[in-house]
């Protein structure tokens, strides 16, 4: 099975970039699963119903996301009755929306498990224990197996990476918005990236208004940042698994300029 999984989209001009390259390059690498990381798409902060519909029907087959996804309320419902839109697994019991995916995607049973990390970030459960619980939840038959670990410090991201080696077949990190060069397989078969890296305007910060960003380390008090224009990227990663097996075959990563 061959999997294209795009970075952290970021606002209208990642969006944009996802909605028109997606069909080309699904079939320029003959992919049979597209995901991505949408917790940014509108306006760099959450998703929309209408936003996330668009992005489906263009070719992306499930999405995960992070700390941002509930920033709009109206993701709330939407989140309920969507299995392919994915919230953090580790969020607190009670929370909206799938922690985690089992299904079929391209005729191929599939199982995608969305975590958040605690390094820097707002208290939640632990990822390690909640990413075990899940997988004691997927079906044994399901062999082809997603982690996106959503966390800002590059070591919690290696020791999952290392923590589901050979148990799941790719480990990406995401939120950062800046690729790493460490692409990998590990010891025991899976493929491993601490950041896919961002889809979005790079003429900014991490896809925000450069100008709105040095404010807010600047100036008090500060608005929050708009999105950055220009310059835009698409960064992914395309692997391919056995699905017999569920260890990966091979791992590649690309950085696509667009505008």
């Amino acid at each position: 099975m061959r999997i294209l999984f795009i970075g952290d989209v970021v606002a209208r001009p990642g969006r944009k970039a996802v909605l028109k390259n997606l069909p080309r390059l699904r079939e320029e690498h003959s992919i049979d699963a597209a995901l991505m990381n949408a917790e940014n798409v509108a306006g760099g902060f959450s998703i929309t119903p209408p936003i996330a519909e668009e992005l489906f029907s263009a070719g992306v087959d499930l999405m995960t996301s992070g700390n941002h996804i509930f920033d709009k309320k109206e993701v709330r419902p939407y989140i309920r009755k969507q299995p392919k839109l994915l919230r953090p697994a580790n969020y607190p019991p009670g929370t909206p929306g799938n922690p985690f995916y089992q299904g079929e995607i391209s005729g191929t049973k599939i199982a995608v498990i969305n975590l958040l990390g605690r390094v820097f970030m707002h208290p939640v459960d632990d990822p390690f224990r909640s990413v075990d619980e899940c997988l004691s939840r997927i079906d044994d038959d399901i062999k082809v197996r997603i982690v996106d670990m959503h966390c800002e410090a590059t070591s919690e991201k290696y020791a999952m990476g290392w923590h589901l080696d050979g148990r799941v077949s790719l480990v990406v990190g995401t939120h950062t918005h800046v690729p790493t060069a460490d692409e990998r397989i590990l010891e025991k078969g899976t493929a491993y990236v601490t950041d896919l890296g961002m889809t979005g305007s790079y003429a900014g910060v991490i896809g925000m208004n450069k100008e709105d960003v040095l404010k807010r380390f600047t100036v008090m008090p500060f608005e929050r940042a708009g999105h950055s224009r220009g310059s835009v990227w698409i960064c992914y990663i395309v692997v391919d698994v056995d699905e017999r097996t569920g260890k990966a075959r091979s791992i590649e990563r690309f950085r696509l300029e667009v505008d």
